[in-house]
Parts: structure tokens; C-alpha cells; sequence
């Protein structure tokens, strides 16, 4: 195997109880762990081995798969559903998403000879915690990756703390291996905000100040009257209440999935009765479905009343659009998206939908949280940002692939 500098200096040197590699994105942190995760594996004790991901899928999308297409499928195997558990390497090995608190439970009790993490920062930190305790045979080791956060996170904490850990940073000129057309392309997708200095320095810098630099400095350049190439579209709804707006958005996207334009708004900040709402939904839905192929609906799932009151109206009026709930990803990782579209000249919005062009360009980090958190303090329009994303979030995966 050909391995980098950074590389090389971990696989020899990473033998402390926290072996923890933090840094840009396609720096090389993860590749390496397809040959050390084998090694680990067969040096183990007789406790648990473990691997502890965001969620479960996403250690099989990141660890597993690729790493069963390079030894296959005998010595890879798939996570059992009934028992979160895979074989790997002749071990049968535990599979853990961590995003959610309740996870610690499944590590109660059980010690745990090697841990492998993936996306460390992305997990609660009730779940780490308890992997503190578990770790507690003679020659237990953890190895893990991640990209930076902000300086405040739990993880920098214990990362400058004296516990016993090899860590490593890497920003993306430490992987030598990486077309420079690509590195220089994943440069400009992040520029111009917290997440360059994050994602390709590779450093712990806070979310401060406006979150879509880009877009406020110069809105007249993501603003337009053309509303067409449209291969197909989206509703996004977010429900008010408690001084928040009802808000509703149709989204397009391009036939080749690379772009993505906002087509219309509704925003109302008043109370409404919840046949005013299914009205003025039902209309909004007509209007721009005789404009675009427009076919579903994603709504907040918080207000499972209100989403059953636009599906009956929807029928009522004989109107053909699926009305599904949000699927409420992380809202960092929704901003990401959206400023890496940015960043890339691919988003752009119809320039009558005056509030979100508001909302965008004074959208603002919350300065007062230790993590990374969209200011929401009844002031600022979020409403519009919610049902945006919500518009837009299942198609992120995809589009991002085709980056």
C-alpha cells in the first residue's frame, strides 16, 4: 500500500489508548483505516470490538463498503439486522450509530478491547463518554476520524485535554494522491466560508457572523427572472405558530441535478385558522403546478395534525401531490450544502421570492453556543430556511455526487 506522509506517521506511531486523526475532507484520514482497522482487529483481546458511526449507515457507507470491495465479501460481512453485528476479519464485530443519546445503553456493561469511530464529531457526546468507561481492557485502543468543528466542541476539549491520545491534523495538501483539478474544485466549493477553514485547512475555526457570505455580499448575483430549466420540483412547508411564519417554498432542479433554483414563496406571519392554511396551501400547489412538474410536498414533521389537514384538503380538491414529512436532516449539514451550491454558481433564486433573499442574506451563527447553531431568536426569518431546506434535503446525497 502507498500511504502519504501523515499517513505513514500514524500507522507507525498511533499505538496510545486515543488515536484520533481530525482534518479536511479527502485528506486521506479515512483510506488509511482500510488497512488498519485489519491490523487492529487481529492484534484485539478477547473483549468487544466495535465500530461507532454518526448512524449505522453511515459506517457502512464509509467504512464497510468500501472496504468489502477491496478484501470482499468473506472477510467484510453485512450488519445483521436483528443484532447490529458484522463479520469482519473472522471477528464479529458490533455496529453503533451515535448520534442519538439512547445509544449509550447498547455499550453499557460491555468491555470493549477495540473501538473504531466515524465522523466522531457528528456523535453525541453522552455516547463518547461512555466509551471512556468501556475501554477499559489491558490493551484496549480507539482509533478514530473526523472533520473539525468549532473550537468549543466537546471533542476539541478532550482532544487538548492530558488524557493518553495520538492526535493528528490534516488539511487536503496532505494528501498527495488527489488530482489537483479536484483539490483546486473542493477549494472553491467551501470558499467563502467557515467550512474552507474546517474541510480543507483542516482547522477548528468558529461559526461566527453571517453563514452565507457569499450570498449576502452579492445577492444580485444569485437573484433571476428565469424560471425555467426545471426538470422537476419540490414543495418545502414549515408551519408557524409562537411568532414564527407559515412559509412554503417550490424548489427546482435542473435535469442533470446540478442546479437548483427557487421558484416560489408563500410567507405568512399572522394566525390563520387551519382551513386558511389548507386553502392558501392548495392554491400554491395549483399555481406552480401548472407552471412545473411538481408532484410532492415536504412538510415539517413536528405537526403531524396540520401535515394530515393538507393531505385531506390536497384530496378534497382533487389536486395529485404527495405530502410526506421532512426528512430533517442536521441543519449544519443543510447549510453546508446549500453554500458549497453557492460557492459552485449552481443556486440561484427567482427574485419575487423577496423573504428568503431576506432571510439569506442576515442568516447569522449563533455566537453564544459552544456548537454550531443558526441564530433563532424571533427576529431573524428562519421559517424561510427551514422550508427551503426541507425542499431541498432529499435530493442533497444526490447532487452532491454529481459535484
Amino acid at each position: 500500500m502507498q500511504l502519504s506522509e501523515k499517513q505513514n506517521e500514524y500507522w507507525n506511531n498511533a499505538t496510545k489508548r486515543w488515536n484520533i486523526k481530525s482534518g479536511a475532507t479527502r485528506s486521506g484520514k479515512t483510506y488509511l483505516d482500510y488497512f488498519l482497522i485489519p491490523k487492529r482487529i487481529r492484534q484485539a483481546g478477547s473483549g468487544l470490538i466495535v465500530l461507532v458511526g454518526n448512524t449505522k449507515n453511515t459506517v457502512e457507507r464509509n467504512v464497510l463498503a468500501p472496504m468489502r470491495t477491496k478484501y470482499g465479501e468473506k472477510m467484510v460481512g453485512t450488519i445483521s439486522s436483528n443484532n447490529n453485528q458484522v463479520r469482519l476479519f473472522g471477528r464479529t464485530c458490533h455496529v453503533l450509530g451515535a448520534e442519538k443519546v439512547n445509544q449509550v445503553s447498547k455499550i453499557q456493561g460491555a468491555g470493549i478491547s477495540y473501538c473504531y469511530g466515524d465522523e466522531v464529531t457528528t456523535w453525541h457526546a453522552d455516547v463518547f463518554n461512555m466509551l471512556k468507561s468501556r475501554l477499559s481492557e489491558e490493551d484496549s485502543i480507539f482509533d478514530g476520524t473526523c472533520n473539525p468543528e468549532g473550537p468549543k466542541h466537546w471533542l476539541k476539549k478532550f482532544l487538548d485535554s492530558d488524557a493518553e491520545i495520538f492526535a493528528q491534523s490534516y488539511c487536503i495538501d496532505d494528501n498527495p494522491f488527489l488530482p489537483p483539478e479536484f483539490v483546486e474544485n473542493l477549494k472553491k466549493e467551501y470558499w467563502g466560508s467557515v467550512y474552507y477553514d474546517r474541510f480543507i485547512l483542516g482547522e477548528w475555526i468558529p461559526a461566527e457572523g453571517i453563514i452565507y457570505r457569499q450570498f449576502a455580499d452579492n445577492p444580485h448575483k444569485f437573484t433571476t427572472t428565469d424560471d425555467s430549466d426545471v426538470a422537476y420540483a419540490r414543495i418545502g412547508v414549515d408551519f408557524g405558530g409562537n411568532k414564527s411564519a407559515h412559509t412554503f417554498y417550490c424548489v427546482g432542479f435542473s435535469a442533470d441535478m446540478k442546479r437548483v433554483k427557487i421558484l416560489d414563496e408563500y410567507y405568512k406571519k399572522k394566525e390563520i385558522t387551519p382551513e386558511e392554511l389548507e386553502d392558501d396551501f392548495c392554491d400554491f400547489v395549483v399555481r406552480n403546478k401548472q407552471k412545473y412538474p411538481l408532484w410532492e410536498a415536504r412538510c415539517d414533521s413536528a405537526e403531524t395534525t396540520l401535515i394530515k389537514g393538507l393531505q385531506a384538503a390536497v384530496i378534497k380538491r382533487g389536486i395529485a401531490i404527495d405530502i410526506k414529512k421532512a426528512m430533517k436532516k442536521r441543519i449544519t449539514d443543510r447549510i453546508r450544502f446549500v453554500n458549497v451550491l453557492i460557492s459552485l454558481g449552481r443556486f440561484s433564486v427567482v427574485e419575487h421570492c423577496s423573504k428568503l433573499i431576506g432571510a439569506m442574506c442576515e442568516a447569522v451563527w449563533d455566537e453564544k453556543k459552544n456548537e454550531d447553531v443558526r441564530l433563532d431568536n424571533g427576529e431573524l426569518n428562519v421559517d424561510s430556511l427551514d422550508a427551503m431546506e426541507y425542499a431541498i434535503e432529499p435530493d442533497m446525497d444526490n447532487i452532491l455526487m454529481l459535484r
